[in-house]
């Protein structure tokens, strides 16, 4: 009988035995290899917390204890342990979330899954429950190593000491990861605490010592573990990085001995203030295909064979990583000048294989999007032109940076954005709709959104070669569409895509959008409403030519994948508006609100950026305002568009 199946709670645990936990652990790696292969998740990390996490809740009260995981794609065992068992559509639109989900459970706390912000949290959290006489309950973080490289985390460990009244524990994950290797001095002193002989000599005897008693010593030494790991950190002097502080440090504790653990968490649970508790787990345990992939140890999977970990499924064309990947090389073939930075997504990125090829010039400077952007200005300084690599997400935590240190000094950097737009299956936290409309307004940057892998590999050139100031370029998850090749250029290269009889409606599309701006160009132009698609390129500062293109039309329109407000749309009215042309104008784009979870395609549906959606408005439009057009219009056109 599975054990898994009859856990609808945290304190169904406590009914188990030791043998049982052990078997229930073994039960829930065999359950995410199996379900997270058809849906694709975070399974490495997921592989790699199942004893913390079994322990977590064993000592813990949750709800009543608050816990934060940072980040929070580490939470899938979290959600077993809380009666969600139904991985079925994990990350599916009403499915399960990837990431913990208020609306889910009263289990979970924190949604953004940006990592490193779990400590300010609980610094929250935890002065809250203390002003408010809540002394009864406890915040417990269950931050990754790779989280610890972040700036916010430290700021936060500055203020949590100030204070040494709150019940507050965390545990840090170390797996010696974040994606990829976790790198910096906060890595090199894990990994000495790691490996130190005076910690591991010692347990290891220790073990050994037992075991020559045969079955009744090691029994003894599993009861007495718990115990000795507490007692030989005393010896290891790991409390230096945190003697300062003034927070008690207990560890480093192996993470897949749900015991050990279990006996570590209960004596910081007891401490009644901050302590830290250092775990050391193995991302990907369990699963031979994950623990031997040394790259990212199956940190996020696709369709994946549950015996092999093959990938299942796919397609030929190439992903917009792989394109920006190779060219990024070739680009550093021509040029010395230009150098790498990412923060700790040096393969999701695709900067690898420049990193492989050149690796004195790709920088990972960790889970620190702030320090990067501003590293990068003062790479510009001394003569190099730095390509910043990110999520598009992810540059809202530089906007500062961007601002006063890369734009303010004009300092010729490149931002390169994976991800944009609508992301899909990872939810709110992770698509990429804000970009476009917090980094237009810095003064003298340069926007491109590339519409196929060509002109990704034309822009990312132009991109490197302007030295005066920040240049972005952005493209979307996924494999790169068909080429849509250009009808002409105009003097100031903007493609020209599209051109029918009659110039009513001018269709401004933004980056892969192009596709969309040419099916709602056949749509009307099946109903007899001419249609012009153009592509800028550069969407800011906006073409003159699209200016131009815009006073010789009765309507514009202008597709994104960014959020409508403040968005591409916006610039070009205002840009109408200034060169005193009013020609009326319609901005489509992603609404001013959080997008749950589910498919692209059924998230372009819900909001409706789809071809028939958009004819069949503009059909309206120009009956309902008696716009002006070029031919005669079926007044039926509205209903067959």
């Amino acid at each position: 009988m599975s054990l898994l199946e009859h856990i609808h709670g945290p304190r169904d645990l406590d009914r188990l035995t030791q043998a049982q936990l052990g078997r229930l652990a073994a039960e829930i790696r065999a359950f995410l290899v199996a379900e997270v292969s058809k849906t694709g998740g975070h399974l490495g990390p997921n592989l790699g917390v199942v004893e913390l996490t079994m322990a977590v809740h064993r000592v813990f009260d949750s709800p009543t204890d608050a816990i934060v995981f940072d980040t929070g794609h580490q939470s899938y065992v979290h959600k077993l342990l809380t009666g969600r068992q139904d991985f079925s559509h994990l990350r599916e639109k009403g499915g399960l979330a990837g990431y913990p989900q208020r609306s889910e459970s009263v289990h979970d706390i924190v949604e953004s899954s940006h990592a490193s912000s779990s400590l300010s949290w609980a610094d929250g959290i935890s002065r809250a429950f203390q002003m408010t006489g809540q002394d009864d309950r406890h915040v417990v973080v269950v931050v990754g190593d790779g989280a610890l490289t972040g700036g916010m985390t430290w700021e936060a460990l500055n203020n949590i000491s100030d204070d040494n009244s709150r019940k507050l524990v965390i545990i840090v994950n170390d797996n010696g990861r974040s994606y990829a290797p976790t790198i910096g001095g906060m890595a090199r002193f894990l990994s000495d605490v790691r490996t130190r002989r005076s910690y591991r000599s010692l347990y290891d005897k220790s073990r050994a010592f037992f075991g020559m008693f045969g079955g009744p010593g090691r029994a003894l030494y599993r009861g007495l573990r718990g115990g000795l790991h507490g007692f030989l950190s005393r010896f290891s002097n790991n409390e230096a990085l945190y003697s300062n502080l003034d927070i008690k440090y207990i560890g480093p504790v192996h993470g897949h001995d749900e015991r050990a653990v279990e006996a570590a968490l209960t004596q910081a649970k007891n401490y009644g203030a901050p302590v830290i508790v250092h775990v050391i787990t193995q991302k990907g345990k369990g699963f031979e295909p994950a623990v031997l992939d040394t790259a990212d140890q199956f940190h996020a999977v696709g369709h994946i064979d549950p015996e092999t970990g093959e990938p299942i499924g796919g397609t030929d064309r190439p992903s917009w990583t792989s394109v920006f990947s190779e060219e990024i090389v070739t680009l550093a073939d021509a040029d010395p000048t230009i150098v790498g930075i990412t923060a700790a997504m040096l393969i999701p990125t695709g900067l690898d294989r420049f990193a492989a090829k050149y690796p004195a010039r790709v920088f990972d400077v960790g889970i620190a999007e702030q320090h990067a952007v501003t590293s990068a200005a003062g790479l510009a300084f001394g003569g190099l032109h730095p390509v910043v690599a990110l999520y598009a997400t992810f540059i809202n935590r530089a906007f500062d940076q961007v601002l006063m240190d890369v734009a303010l000094h004009r300092a010729g950097v490149t931002f390169v954005l994976d991800r944009a737009g609508v992301t899909g299956p990872d939810g709110p936290s992770h698509h990429g709709m804000w970009d476009l409309a917090i980094l237009q307004v810095v003064p003298r940057i340069r926007l491109s959104a590339p519409r196929d892998a060509t002109r990704l590999r034309e822009e990312l050139g132009e991109a490197v070669a302007v030295q005066d100031g920040p240049t972005v370029v952005r493209f979307s998850k996924g494999n790169v569409g068909a080429e849509i090749e250009a009808i002409r250029r105009t003097d100031d290269r903007v493609d020209v895509l599209f051109e029918s009889d009659g110039q009513d409606v001018l269709i401004v599309t933004v980056g892969p959008m192009a596709e969309l701006g040419l099916q709602v160009a056949e749509r009307l132009t099946a109903q007899g409403i001419g249609a012009t698609v153009v592509d800028p390129r550069w969407v800011v500062p906006v073409p003159d030519s699209i200016i131009d293109l815009a006073s010789q039309h009765r309507l514009v329109i202008t597709i994104e994948d960014g959020i409508r407000v403040g968005g591409i749309g916006t610039r070009i009215r205002q840009e109408l508006r200034a060169a005193g042309v009013d020609t009326a104008l319609t901005e489509l784009g992603l609404p001013d609100e959080f997008i749950d979870h589910a498919l692209r395609s059924e998230i372009m549906e819900q909001v409706g950026l789809t071809p028939q959606h958009i004819a069949r408005d503009v059909v309206a439009q120009v009956l309902g305002s008696r716009i002006p057009i070029a031919r005669p219009l079926d007044e039926s056109a509205d209903q067959r568009a």
